[in-house]
C-alpha cells in the first residue's frame, strides 16, 4: 500500500515538475519573442551608448516590448552590421548608430562589407550632434573667425578622435573655406583629444557637444564655432560658421536607428511612430538635451534623405583630400 502511495506521490511531483518546466519555457519563449535587440556599435558607456539606453525604455514601452542593448564594437560599425545582415528582416535586430559608420565609411573604405543604402532599412533619425570647435581658455581667440586668422599667421594643430572622423572632416572643411593652415593631429578617440586641448597640447578640437559639455560648462574648454546651419538649441549664445562669414563648415554627427533591408514597411513605420513618441516624452527629451544633444527624430523618407545627401558629401571630401583609413 505504501509503494502505491509513494508512486502516486512520485506521479504527482512529476506532473508538477512537468508542469513549472512548462511554464518556465513558456515565459523564456515569450521573453525572446516579446523583445528587440538594439545593436550599438560602440563600447558601453559612450555618447552612442548613453543616447541608445536613454531612447530604449520609452521606445520599448511604447512598442510593448523590451528593449535589450547589445554593445557590438569595432571595424568603425562593420561588426554590427554584419551581425543585423545576419539575422531575419522582421524589426527584432535594430541598429542604433552614429552617423560616421553609414555615411562616412563607404567614402573610407574602399571593401565595406556592407552597403548602408541598399543593406538597411531607415526607421528615423535620433538625435542631432553638431560639432563645436573648442580651444583652450588662454587662447587668444574668442570666436571662428579670430582662430582662422591665427591660422593664417601659423601652423594651427587640430586634434581629432581620428582619421576620417567628423572631427577630423570638420577642420578639413574649415581648411577648405579658409585656407587656413591647420594640421591635424589624429587621437585614438574624443577623450585624450580633448585632454590635450584642455592641457594646451593642441590649439583646438571639433567634437561632438555631448562630449564637450561639461568641459564647457565647468569653463575648461572655450567654444568659439559651431559647425550647423542653425545654432545649437544646447549652446545658444554661439554662432555658427556661416554666422561668422565662414561657409561651408557643416558637419552633424546624427544618431539614427536602422533595421535590415527588406523588413516589412509596416513594422518600420510602427517602430517610427513609437520612436516619435518616445523622443516626445519629456523626461527623455530633457535627460538628452542635458547631456548636450539635441532630440529630433524623422520620418523614414527624411533618413534616407539625409543619408544620401552625406555619403555624397563625405565620399567627395575624402577623395578630395585623399583620407585613408589608419
Amino acid at each position: 500500500m505504501k509503494r502505491i502511495l509513494d508512486k502516486k506521490i512520485l506521479n504527482k511531483k512529476l506532473v508538477q515538475f512537468g508542469l513549472c518546466a512548462v511554464a518556465v519555457f513558456s515565459s523564456s519563449s515569450f521573453a525572446q519573442t516579446n523583445s528587440i535587440k538594439m545593436l550599438v556599435a560602440f563600447p558601453p558607456g559612450g555618447p552612442v551608448d548613453f543616447v541608445a539606453r536613454t531612447v530604449a525604455e520609452p521606445l520599448g514601452k511604447e512598442l510593448g516590448v523590451q528593449i535589450i542593448i547589445e554593445n557590438k564594437p569595432g571595424a568603425n560599425g562593420a561588426i554590427a552590421a554584419e551581425y543585423l545582415g545576419a539575422n531575419p528582416a522582421d524589426g527584432k535586430v535594430l541598429w542604433f548608430t552614429s552617423a560616421g559608420a553609414v555615411v562616412i565609411n563607404p567614402g573610407l573604405y574602399e571593401k565595406l562589407p556592407y552597403n548602408p543604402l541598399k543593406d538597411l532599412a531607415a526607421i528615423s533619425l535620433v538625435v542631432n550632434n553638431v560639432e563645436a570647435l573648442v580651444v583652450n581658455p588662454a587662447n587668444p581667440a574668442n570666436n571662428g573667425v579670430e582662430f582662422v586668422a591665427l591660422a593664417k599667421q601659423r601652423d594651427v594643430t587640430m586634434a581629432s578622435s581620428g582619421t576620417g572622423s567628423v572631427p577630423h572632416l570638420a577642420m578639413e572643411q574649415l581648411a577648405d573655406s579658409t585656407k587656413g593652415r591647420f594640421l591635424h593631429i589624429p587621437y585614438k578617440g574624443a577623450a585624450p583629444a580633448i585632454t590635450d586641448v584642455m592641457g594646451g597640447h593642441v590649439d583646438g578640437f571639433f567634437g561632438d557637444i555631448p562630449g564637450l559639455i561639461s568641459y564647457i560648462k565647468s569653463g575648461k574648454l572655450k567654444v568659439i564655432g559651431i559647425a550647423a546651419p542653425k545654432r545649437s538649441s544646447v549652446l545658444p549664445d554661439v554662432k555658427t560658421f556661416a554666422e561668422l562669414g565662414i561657409p561651408g563648415v557643416d558637419s552633424n554627427n546624427w544618431y539614427a536607428l536602422f533595421a535590415k533591408a527588406g523588413t516589412p514597411k509596416a513594422e518600420i513605420d510602427r517602430i517610427n511612430a513609437a520612436m516619435k513618441k518616445a523622443l516626445a516624452n519629456e523626461a527623455t527629451k530633457s535627460k538628452l538635451l542635458a547631456s548636450g544633444a539635441e532630440p529630433v527624430g524623422s520620418s523614414p523618407e527624411e533618413l534616407d534623405t539625409i543619408m544620401k545627401s552625406d555619403i555624397t558629401k563625405w565620399t567627395k571630401l575624402i577623395k578630395a583630400k585623399n583620407i585613408k583609413p589608419e
